[in-house]
């Protein structure tokens, strides 16, 4: 909605009856807030502002300011938080997080596709068709953009996690963001930006040059000074902290994937009878069960040989090459299955402890890791499709930094759109394994590149 520039219809001081009628608001709009806090949200004497603009398709907004910044804004009768309001509120909504590659296209315009989610340990929160959530990046709560979810959680789980999930109303570093201010130095007692570098300077906390008549500079701080060191960022209140280990810092489990198979075209004539049809997704165990009760309801089994079946026209189109149409007309049962289910198109399913499953067509991709060489001959291990289950690589790379005793680094996946890969200095492979396999729990079959570790007694 704040994507491209605004038009400003009006700025005026808000009057002491819609200043006691926005409390109200807020109070039906967001139940979970007490007294204190909506208070604290609309305060009764302070600088409060009432900025009513036009959006860049023409939709009329109101939004409230306070001490310079935008904390909600009214679109159709509705109330909506701005992300300044939700970083001193940040469980104010349900939260879902992506990846910081997708704040860009956030910025720009563009929805949240379901793609993008993350996955956490605890699973998605719940929310319906229409409610109103929080979206974060990974490794940070505090919120980026809020939007509607276009669909409720059951129905994001049963896409596979496909399609638009959210309408995105605003974001951080959107137009409304630079109407803003985390600091006004006029609220201060320096009132203007000069006496504060002055003073700052004279408690030789920072070092200032005049570059020319009027413009000053900061060439250097004395990031030792007590005044620096003793700043203590405010723990998070115990609501948060609760919330947050019960949901993004629970231990990690590994997700249950089972291979399943989809009916194609070329093979639709052999499944309908049992009630299926072209794109369909089967177990291995529903497909036997189907070729087998085919094979006995079309008296298909040998007579004089019960290990064998007779193909009849259908079975031939389905599972035999061209060159054997006429010269293959019986096989056993084992070799039946197998073809069958080698013509049957690959499909996974993939369920997150608490979770309801997700299945996707084509097969999971493992966790790719490789070895490359950088500048001055070194080698790196990167490593690849962590996300698939529902590992977050800064997660890792942070782990890894400190095991390893090696730099790290997190960036985009090559060749692959929103993913991320992990990389580390020198050959970490064993270490990397050690974690996915010992720690993680996650099957062997599902890592690829693990024979690329150090043999013993060889230099990394």
């Amino acid at each position: 909605m704040f994507a491209k520039a605004f038009r400003v219809k009006s700025n005026t001081a808000i009057k002491g009856s819609d200043r006691r009628k926005l409390r109200a608001d807020v109070t039906a709009a967001f139940p979970t807030l007490g007294t204190d806090q909506v208070s604290e949200l609309v305060p009764g004497k302070e600088e409060l502002n009432i900025v009513k603009l036009y959006a860049h398709k023409g939709d009329a907004v109101t939004v409230y300011v306070s001490g310079g910044n935008p904390i909600l804004f009214e679109l159709e009768k509705n109330l909506y938080p701005t992300v300044y309001m939700l970083w001193s509120y940040p469980d104010l909504l349900p939260a879902f997080t992506t990846w910081p590659l997708v704040l860009e296209k956030l910025v720009g315009g563009a929805d949240l596709m379901l793609p993008g989610l993350v996955m956490p340990p605890a699973g998605l929160p719940q929310v319906q068709k229409g409610d109103l959530c929080a979206i974060a990046l990974v490794g940070n709560r505090a919120p980026i953009a809020i939007g509607v979810a276009v669909m409720s959680t059951s129905e994001m789980l049963s896409s596979g996690l496909k399609g638009r999930g959210f309408s995105v109303l605003h974001t951080y570093q959107d137009h409304l963001c630079p109407e803003g201010q985390q600091l006004d130095i006029k609220k201060s007692s320096y009132k203007k930006l000069s006496k504060f570098l002055q003073q700052m300077q004279q408690e030789q906390i920072i070092q200032v040059k005049e570059l020319s008549k009027g413009v000053e500079s900061v060439v250097a701080v004395d990031w030792k000074h007590p005044r620096i060191t003793s700043f203590v960022i405010p723990e998070p209140s115990l609501t948060s902290q609760t919330i947050q280990e019960g949901s993004r810092d629970q231990p990690y489990h590994p997700p249950d994937i089972k291979p399943l198979y989809c009916v194609p075209a070329s093979m639709t004539l052999l499944f309908q009878e049992s009630g299926h049809k072209k794109g369909s997704i089967l177990g291995g165990s529903e497909v036997r069960a189907i070729i087998i009760n085919y094979a006995k309801k079309n008296d298909l089994v040998d007579a004089d040989n019960k290990n064998l079946v007779k193909l009849d026209p259908i079975l031939c189109d389905c599972i035999l090459e061209k060159n054997e149409q006429h010269t293959v007309m019986k096989l056993p049962w084992d070799s039946l299955l197998t073809r069958c289910l080698e013509k049957l198109q690959p499909a996974y399913q993939v369920t997150f402890p608490g979770q309801e499953p997700i299945v996707k067509k084509g097969k999971i991709c493992p966790i790719d890791i490789t070895l490359a060489q950088r500048a001055s001959n070194k080698k790196v291990t990167v490593v690849r499709n962590l996300e698939a289950y529902g590992l977050d690589p800064y997660s890792v790379a942070a782990i890894l930094q400190q095991r390893c005793q090696a730099s790290t680094t997190v960036t985009p996946a090559p060749g692959a759109k929103d993913s991320l890969q992990v990389q580390i200095q020198g050959n970490q492979v064993h270490h990397l394994g050690w974690l996915l396999h010992e720690e993680y729990q996650l099957p062997r079959r599902h890592i690829q590149g693990l024979e690329k570790a150090p043999k013993p007694g060889k230099k990394k």
